[in-house]
């Protein structure tokens, strides 16, 4: 294991880099794992590890994970190495660059009962870690984000996810690639909107396969969703109160869509 001890080391720049910029990430096609549960769980999914970071004082703590990643590249960083290249105040010992995934529409092969939770142009990385999280816990079989507007891969959708972004099989593309492929899957496609037409969304059955789309806090669904949707719902709430964060609103949504499957599933 090759110790690192200077923040001028190639290695250590490139994890800097990867760390820090967007588009290092997309040309090299790479990312930045910090922390061993997040580690842990992009192994469950599937996610090739390139090269190992571990912080000197704690090698022995890693022992597990060294052992699994035997063919991955592994450094030993000094201390005060890794507590500038730590993006989580050095709470964590240790990091990680991996390979990214393509996340093509063909790639995401759902089942014919399957809950997808869908995305239309998220924008903070925090509110996209918490609904992976929310959606990993309801048992979703998978998240499609549509026009994205800010990097899959960005280290905090990964920190506030705790890794979930990892477990549940994602597919990236625009709109209409979007509704095209739900449509040609016969998916039942629920929109959570304001409008004349929307319900209650307790008193929507969910039939599966069904797609849950929600939108952003400012501006909600586009045109072409509304126009697709075969049912809008609504969360009742107070008259004092005009919006919830999307995070608790989609996680009220995902769990009442999983309680009617699972009721589905008993008859």
């Amino acid at each position: 294991m090759k110790y690192l001890s200077s923040n001028k080391n190639p290695e250590i720049k490139r994890l800097r880099l990867l760390s820090q910029k967007s588009r290092e990430r997309k040309k090299h096609s790479l990312f930045v794992i910090e922390g061993l549960r997040e580690l842990e769980k992009a192994l469950v999914g599937g996610y090739s590890i390139q090269s190992l970071f571990i912080e000197e004082e704690h090698k022995y703590a890693f022992e597990s994970i060294i052992q699994k990643l035997i063919n991955s590249e592994q450094f030993l960083v000094s201390s005060a190495v890794f507590e500038q290249i730590s993006f989580r105040s050095g709470s964590e010992k240790i990091m990680a660059i991996a390979q990214t995934k393509t996340h093509s529409l063909e790639s995401l092969k759902p089942k014919k009962n399957a809950l997808l939770l869908v995305i239309e142009a998220p924008e903070k990385p925090g509110n996209i870690g918490a609904l992976y999280r929310t959606a990993a816990a309801a048992q979703f079989d998978g998240i499609i984000i549509a026009n994205p507007k800010t990097d899959f891969y960005n280290p905090n959708s990964i920190r506030s996810s705790l890794g979930c972004v990892f477990l549940l099989p994602t597919a990236i593309a625009k709109s209409d690639e979007v509704i095209t492929y739900l449509n040609n899957n016969e998916f039942l496609i629920a929109t959570a909107a304001i409008h004349s037409e929307a319900i209650p969304y307790t008193q929507f059955e969910y039939k599966t396969p069904c797609a849950l789309v929600m939108g952003t806090e400012s501006t909600g669904l586009d045109n072409n969703w509304l126009e697709a949707s075969h049912q809008h719902l609504i969360i009742p709430m107070s008259k004092d109160v005009d919006s919830l964060n999307l995070s608790v609103s989609a996680g009220i949504l995902m769990y009442q869509a999983r309680a009617k499957k699972i009721e589905q599933q008993k008859h």
